[in-house]
């Protein structure tokens, strides 16, 4: 059994503690790593690290920046293959999706912002008198903490804009899906990333987390994850007056009008649904339809959805594979019993039996529809983040608009219609951070990224990422 290792100062470490926790394989509940139990003695090395590399990294050109994100981008292609099985045995996700969208974002993540990074560029203004001019300057050492859905994903996400930008990180991947962060370090090893510029260490969100956090020495922290950890992080920064980018929760809406190209809305939002066990923040969850297509839409949905397989995630033709933890799955289980318990009627959904002998005991959960719950039930307020959705009727276009933006949360939502102008129109007023209109997950990295309300604070992407990890300087020259 492989214990994994912090990642400081450019080499491989064992936790200080000694301590480690085991890290399960859902799809068979069988512990297939150790993972580190960091604790301040091993993060007060990474800042000293990190202290040490930060000035000649700081001051190292866009190129040679770029240089190495590219080779960590082409390592990551390399080892596609081993990256995409670690992160199935990790996660639980089926190895096709983790083959076809986890991987191989990571590489795009690394690559994108090597290239970005040399398109960055600082304003200037001229007067009668004197020119203005922007410098963009690194913060310093930061803080990225990634959640446990998307691991290498959304790693890659926040660490790919701070490095490029010239800063260190200290970052902190989720104690639930540790494994491909620990090969990433390798990787980085292997591509010449100078030592001290990143950091990567394990353990709770207690314990190393919590001591990121309230390190005076971290001048900005990315997180992405609960609202309620969100919340403790905004708390404990706003004191410091640094900088905070917050992606948390979501309760997403989905608006089906009824003149939408029905056959390929219902194929859409079923993979909108469902990706991934439901198991991102982005999944639609709130399913409102006109009410003239109302019935003929259940009947639809609830057919393609009895026709997704679930089952081991190693094999090809399974759509969903295991639910992240046990905890987890009781967590969602819990939420089914709320429906039930607050008037919903399940559509579809049932406990999944057959599996082969290898994931006999493993945390699987198949997809779960209701009807007849009210919008302000807890079932329709709450992020379930599991395989259960809710489908309810509206009459025309406000009502839709009322009902989609009754949530405390406002991250993403998806508009099905055929008409352009009420495309634009809705769009306009959905109290959301993204809009798809007829498309899911479309995703260009150019774009703004975030959401509004309890949904987060700030931006990622382009040139928001770039311009979360510097600090504008303004230079004033008098003729």
């Amino acid at each position: 059994m492989e214990k994994i290792s912090n990642y400081i100062g450019g080499e491989l470490h064992a936790p200080s503690s000694g301590k480690y926790n085991e890290s399960i394989n859902p799809a068979t509940a069988e512990v297939f790593s150790l993972v580190p139990e960091c604790e301040a003695v091993d993060l007060d090395k990474a800042i000293q690290s990190a202290q040490s590399a930060f000035p000649l990294w700081s001051r190292s050109s866009a190129m040679e920046r770029a240089t190495v994100l590219t080779k960590i981008a082409d390592l990551i292609e390399a080892n596609a293959e081993e990256l995409a099985l670690a992160e199935t045995t990790d996660t639980g996700k089926p190895l096709r999706l983790a083959r076809t969208i986890d991987i191989p974002r990571a590489s795009a993540n690394m690559r994108f912002f090597a290239q970005a990074i040399t398109q960055f560029s600082s304003e200037s203004h001229a007067t009668p008198d004197a020119i203005n001019y922007t410098l963009k300057q690194p913060l310093g050492i930061v803080a990225c903490i990634s959640p446990w859905n998307l691991p290498l994903y959304l790693f890659t996400w926040k660490i790919a804009p701070a490095l490029a930008t010239g800063n260190c990180v200290i970052a902190k991947p989720s104690e639930v899906t540790p494994y491909t962060a620990y090969l990433f370090s390798k990787l980085c090893i292997e591509a010449g990333l100078p030592t001290g510029v990143l950091s990567i260490l394990h353990g709770s969100g207690a314990g190393i987390g919590n001591a990121l956090i309230e390190n005076k020495h971290i001048k900005a922290v990315s997180f992405t994850g609960g609202t309620a950890t969100g919340k403790k992080i905004a708390a404990t920064s706003a004191p410091m007056l640094r900088k905070v980018s917050l992606e948390l929760g979501g309760k997403n809406p989905a608006l089906v009008f009824a003149d939408c190209d029905l056959e390929f809305t219902v194929q859409e939002l079923v993979k909108a649904s469902f990706t991934n066990q439901g198991e991102i923040c982005l999944c639609a969850s709130r399913i409102l339809v006109e009410k003239s297509i109302y019935e003929d839409f259940k009947k639809r949905f609830v057919e393609k959805v009895a026709q997704l397989r679930v089952g081991d995630p190693l094999e090809e033709e399974n759509n969903l594979g295991a639910i992240v933890s046990l905890n987890h799955l009781e967590k969602i289980k819990s939420y089914i019993n709320l429906a039930k318990e607050e008037g919903g009627k399940l559509l579809y959904g049932k406990e999944v039996e057959a599996y082969n002998n290898r994931c006999k005991n493993g945390y699987f959960l198949g997809p779960h529809i209701f009807e007849k719950l009210g919008p302000n039930c807890r079932v329709n307020q709450e992020e379930i983040f599991g395989p259960v959705v809710t489908l309810a009727s509206f009459a025309e276009e406000n009502e839709a608009l009322s009902m989609a933006n009754n949530s405390n949360y406002g991250l993403a939502g998806t508009i099905w219609t055929s008409n352009l102008n009420r495309a634009h129109r809705v769009s306009e007023q959905l109290q959301t951070g993204i809009v798809w209109v007829n498309c899911w997950m479309n995703r260009d990295l150019r774009t703004p990224f975030g959401g509004m309300k309890e949904s987060g604070l700030g931006r990622e992407g382009g040139l928001q990422a770039l311009n979360f990890f510097t600090e504008s300087k303004n230079v004033c020259v008098k003729y």
